[in-house]
Parts: structure tokens; sequence; C-alpha cells
């Protein structure tokens, strides 16, 4: 078939991948063309603005390098990473809701017994947080691993300052004790904008929107015979909340990062100056249900 019009040139596309071996990809790419050949009319695209597009993408890729991925960046703030995460964590009663795992996970983080105080060169008001780890049942799980990360209190990580630092800091992995508990020391993150110097921020810049997430701390938590649970707890009190630029706030994942007067922590440990304190419990998914599904 020769001269294809408007109408007719979609359905030739999708012609042509009749044979494809894979029937996933065969699946997969027979909607994308669908859905961009729709997009296209539907906008009415222009020459110019088609030109404009590709401009677009081809920054995105010359901005990518081995520090930073500007074409997740824009997953993230057009929703497109938590649509894929919804659809991939369908989480049964009793199990925490995930999100993003951001650009700022280090799989070398150090472990270290609960109760250490992991800020090390960060300043800031200090961070007493406490949890649980348990199936989505109820049953505590001991021995899971709980990674944690965060922003300083101006909104770094420590990988985006290594060498003022001198290494990691607000980082580390636990281990659960016998009842599924884990307690660390740390300092109060903040709010912090994604990076926006690059075409992820003109784009933001052009439809009048912030790049700035609210104070969150990353766990990622993991046993066996679970799923492996990568999620955000947010600060209550932090702004953005409601527009988070990359649309990871859930309200089961908001809690109180509570302040707290000079005196004895919920530890035991003896403050002299003021503190906060974050207590959230963690169900796990079972992976029979990763299984299921």
């Amino acid at each position: 078939m020769r001269d294809f019009d408007e109408h007719t040139i979609t359905q030739a596309v999708v012609d042509r991948l009749a044979d494809t071996p894979d029937p996933r990809l065969k699946a997969v790419l027979t909607s994308l063309v669908r859905h961009l050949h729709d997009f296209v009319r539907d906008v009415d695209l222009t020459f110019a603005e088609w030109q404009a597009g590709i401009a677009f993408l081809t920054r995105t890729g010359q901005t990518c390098d081995a520090h930073r991925q500007e074409f997740i960046l824009l997953s993230d703030t057009l929703g497109v990473s938590m649509l894929v995460d919804a659809i991939n964590h369908r989480m049964p009663e009793g199990a925490t809701e995930t999100t993003v795992l951001g650009p700022f996970y280090v799989q070398e983080a150090p472990e270290r017994p609960n109760g250490a105080d992991i800020a090390g060169p960060l300043e800031g008001t200090p961070l007493l947080v406490t949890g649980s780890v348990a199936a989505a049942d109820g049953t505590p799980l001991g021995g899971a691993s709980v990674d944690v990360w965060h922003a300083d209190e101006d909104g770094a990580y420590d990988v985006q300052q290594l060498d003022r630092l001198g290494g990691l800091a607000g980082r580390a992995r636990f281990r659960t004790d016998a009842e599924g508990r884990f307690h660390f020391w740390t300092i109060m993150p903040t709010w912090y904008p994604i990076p926006d110097d690059g075409p992820v921020g003109d784009m933001l810049k052009a439809t009048a929107r912030h790049p700035n997430r609210p104070t969150h701390v990353h766990f990622m938590i993991a046993a066996p015979g679970h799923e492996t649970l990568i999620t955000h707890v947010f600060s209550a009190d932090s702004p953005w909340l409601d527009s988070d630029a990359v649309f990871g706030v859930k309200d089961s994942l908001v809690a109180a990062f509570a302040e707290h007067p000079p005196g004895t922590a919920p530890d035991g440990r003896r403050m002299e100056r003021a503190y906060r304190y974050l207590a959230y419990d963690f169900g796990l998914k079972p992976a029979a249900d990763t299984r299921a599904a």
C-alpha cells in the first residue's frame, strides 16, 4: 500500500509489526504507535512543534551522564515513574505503600548497629527515627535490612558534596532485631528542588511549575520471602506536600516529625537540646503476591 494519509498511516505501521517474534514487544509497540499517532492527530501537531519536540528529547539525552539521568527526571516530572510504580506495586492490606527510588540511592551504604548516629559531619537539628518491620499480616520480621538515606538541612545529599564531607553521611543500612524493630539518630532533613538547570527544568518553567520535593527520609527494606519495599516517609509540616514535583506523596506516607524539648529521648538518650522524632512502622508484601501478579 502506498499514498498514506493521516487516517491510513497508523494501521500501515501496525501492519509492519505483525511479524514481531516477541509477543510482548509486539503488543507494547503496537499500542505505542496507536497512542502516539492519536496524540499527533489530537493536537494537530505542526511541523515546527514536531521539530521542537525532537530538539527537546535530543537535549534530554545529551544532559545524561554517569551521575545524572535526565530521562528518568522527565519521567518523574510527567508522573510516568509513579504510574509505573503504582501498576507494579498493587499492595495488599497491611503493606506499606511504595514510591520512587530517586537518584541518590547508594548500594554500598555502611551497615551500622541499631541506635547509631549516622549524621557524621552533617549539622542540624537532631532527629531520632524508630520503627518496625512486619509482614502484611503483622508478623514481626527480624533480621530485615533497612536502608535509609536523606538530604541535609540545606536540601543536599552526601553524594552531591562528597569532597566537602569526605565520604558518605546521612545514610546507612540497619538490621531489625528479633521483634522487627530498628532505630537510629541523624539530623532533620529539609525539602529541596530537583535539578532544574536542564531541559526538564525548562519544561517546568514553561508550564509554571516549581521543582521542589517535600521533606522526606528514604527507606529501602528487604526481608526473605517478601517484596523489597522502596518508599519515603514525608514530614507532615513540610511545604510542597500537595505539589511534589515528582508526584511521590501519598497520605499514608506522611507522618509527624514531632518536635521535642531537651530531656530524655524515647530511646533513653539524654538530649541537651531540642530534637525531632519520627516513629513509623512498615509492612512488607509477601513475595508470593509478586509471583501471582
